[in-house]
């Protein structure tokens, strides 16, 4: 049986998104990586010589939230440093009415499913934000929560929090890091008192990053499910496919009829089943295809 080949046919492309009633896109770290936002997979996987992936747990920050919460410090510091790049841009302008009806007149919902915590999205929509146009806030989901939110390990309360630093131990622990980087010294581990890291407002306890962690339940997932049965047209836009149950989105959506897209640098799992791969960094691919490269 010959292999199934997708188009990479921006005209047919054109016409499917022409004609889709309910478009999802399922959005991964790729979509920041034109932003400079580490993936952490790949050659990107490490920090502090440390696999960033195993931090990500509930575990990881039972045992050692020094550590943990040094690690999101960092990120929570490249986000801030960070830029909506074209694709994050293109996809807010496809969350404004009036944008997506000359692209996609057919429309009745858009809803982008992002699994990425860098609060990007959120500041591409303030972007094109003007008085006459505004993206629909309801279309963004941000299914594994947000950096920026620090929620308290015991009375749960949180708060979005864009303070640089957080607090002084991880702002010095931050700035020993780079010390050592710029030095070419072997990196040491820095171990931060409990009483030194970020407290809750309401309680004084040790708070955590509002981010869903491996192991833990998305509290989105319900609405997600219901968007993902109704889909005739998903993207996925910058995303490996291998983190469930995002990974299995656009199968879902096949399954039930429609049509997936796929913009990604690299061949990933599922990309061979997909109708349609545009091969390339997000940043240039999805607004190329969407028709907004002259405008984003």
């Amino acid at each position: 049986m010959p292999r199934h080949i997708p188009s990479n046919n921006i005209q047919e492309f054109r016409a499917i998104l022409h004609a889709a009633k309910h478009i999802i896109v399922v959005a991964g770290a790729g979509l920041s990586a034109a932003s400079g936002i580490p993936t952490f997979r790949g050659a990107g996987g490490m920090w502090r010589s440390l696999d960033a992936m195993s931090l990500a747990t509930p575990e990881a920050f039972a045992k050692d939230p020094s550590l943990v919460w040094q690690f999101y410090h960092y990120r929570r510091e490249k986000a801030l440093r960070a830029e909506p790049n074209a694709a994050h841009v293109a996809l807010a302008k496809l969350s404004i009415p009036s944008v997506r009806a000359s692209i996609a007149p057919s429309s009745k919902t858009f809803h982008l499913i992002t699994q990425n915590v860098d609060g990007l999205s959120t500041r591409a929509a303030r972007a094109v934000t003007t008085a006459q146009e505004t993206p629909d806030a309801s279309a963004l989901l941000e299914m594994h929560g947000r950096l920026f939110d620090v929620r308290c390990t015991k009375c749960s309360h949180t708060t979005l929090d864009f303070s640089s630093p957080l607090c002084q131990a991880l702002g010095d622990a931050d700035r020993a890091h780079e010390d050592e980087v710029a030095a070419g010294k072997k990196e040491t581990q820095i171990s931060i008192p409990l009483e030194d890291l970020p407290k809750c407002s309401v309680c004084n306890s040790l708070t955590r990053p509002g981010v869903v962690w491996f192991g833990e339940s998305i509290p989105l997932l319900p609405q997600l499910d219901k968007l993902v049965e109704q889909a005739d047209l998903c993207l996925v836009v910058g995303t490996s496919s291998l983190v469930q149950p995002a990974a299995s989105f656009a199968w879902q959506v096949q399954e039930n009829g429609g049509r997936v897209a796929v913009f990604n640098v690299e061949d990933s799992l599922g990309t061979d089943t997909a109708d349609f791969f545009f091969q390339g960094g997000c940043e240039i691919e999805l607004p190329r295809a969407l028709g907004m490269d002259d405008t984003a």
